[in-house]
């Protein structure tokens, strides 16, 4: 009995200085840190951005912290991809044409035109039909990871003076994405760009006429809507496609279940947005008072619609992988149209 007291007595003194030894290591260990710049100013980014990373940085429990910044903060937002890139930011919210990135798949990030209806397209193409096997592939060549892609809201008009049909949009000097502008151009439309805190102001000077760079949450969120006043219900595009990023090295240091809990928190963003924009962008059109809404009839507006299939046909020109995303988009689609409503109306 005496032998039997001394070896559980010892036993436990000798599993007492093992967890001493062991456990100033594991607190001394300094949590990793993440440089992280949002697209979004900061009262966007309130809704896009910070629940998801407030979340991430508590389910980290100091194991790792991302530090926050808004649209131009560390760089301006044409030079996010190179400073990520470089590891001068560890991660970025952004959509692939308004960041630069010198991919093949650039210009279909943002607001490319008609290739969606509604916002589920966005997560359906990505995760049911390639999207994000081609997107993982082309970024992993320049040294960057490609987490997770989503949907935003849709592309519509936020102008001073009302537009009732196409040639009222002639010589308005609008800030807009490149891709947009470009396929725009066509139309009149004088694409600018300016940085994003800049917009209410050059608004207010005539730098600006309007805008076609969201939907109209982000009107009323961002203040858009009092400097602009119309709103154009027409859409060039159902939903904004943005991403999240990391520079390789980067993520390539984060342990595994860090890195799925980055994953975890930015569906929770995806998720989040799907459902604020969606139910944001009936109820300000339905009780929104700042902006009037007008709308181009459908007979004309095809004509934009079908210019847009049109711009798909030159994209799919300029590469062999821009002709593989061009034929997914159509294929996705033809077989929305095919399903009928819900999926697609008319």
């Amino acid at each position: 009995m005496t032998s039997r007291r001394n070896f559980v007595k010892n036993a436990g003194l000798a599993s007492v200085a093992a967890v001493s030894l062991a456990a100033p290591a594991v607190h001394a260990q300094a949590p990793i840190r993440w440089r992280m710049q949002t697209y979004a100013g900061a009262a966007l980014g309130q809704h896009v951005i910070k629940p998801a990373v407030d979340a991430f940085n508590k389910a980290a429990n100091g194991q790792m912290v991302i530090e926050l910044s808004y649209a131009d903060q560390l760089v301006p937002t044409g030079e996010l991809f190179r400073a990520m890139q470089r590891g001068t930011i560890d991660c970025v919210q952004s959509d692939d044409d308004s960041m630069a990135s010198p991919t093949e798949v650039t210009v279909f990030g943002g607001y490319f035109p008609f290739a969606s209806r509604y916002s589920l397209d966005v997560p359906v193409l990505f995760n049911q039909w390639g999207l994000n096997e081609i997107w993982e592939a082309e970024y992993a060549k320049v040294g960057v990871k490609h987490i997770s892609a989503g949907s935003w809201d849709p592309c519509n008009f936020a102008t001073k003076k009302p537009i009732y049909s196409l040639k009222d949009l002639k010589g308005k000097k609008i800030f807009t994405f490149p891709t947009a502008g470009r396929f725009l151009k066509q139309f009149g439309v004088i694409p600018v760009t300016l940085p994003y805190e800049d917009v209410e102001v050059a608004m207010q000077t005539g730098e600006l006429d309007g805008v076609a760079w969201s939907g109209i949450t982000e009107d009323y969120t961002v203040g858009w809507a009092n400097v602009t006043g119309n709103f154009l219900t027409n859409n060039i595009s159902g939903a904004w496609i943005g991403s999240f990023y990391a520079n390789m090295a980067s993520w390539n240091k984060v342990p595994p279940h860090l890195q799925q809990l980055l994953r975890l928190a930015f569906d929770s963003s995806h998720y989040y947005r799907q459902h604020w924009y969606w139910g944001g962008e009936a109820k300000l059109r339905v009780e929104g008072k700042k902006m009037k809404l007008t709308t181009i009839p459908d007979a004309e507006w095809k004509t934009v619609e079908l210019a847009g299939r049109k711009f798909w046909d030159e994209i799919a020109k300029e590469s062999p992988l821009k002709a593989k995303v061009v034929q997914i988009l159509k294929d996705y689609n033809a077989a929305m149209e095919k399903a009928g409503p819900p999926y697609r109306y008319g």
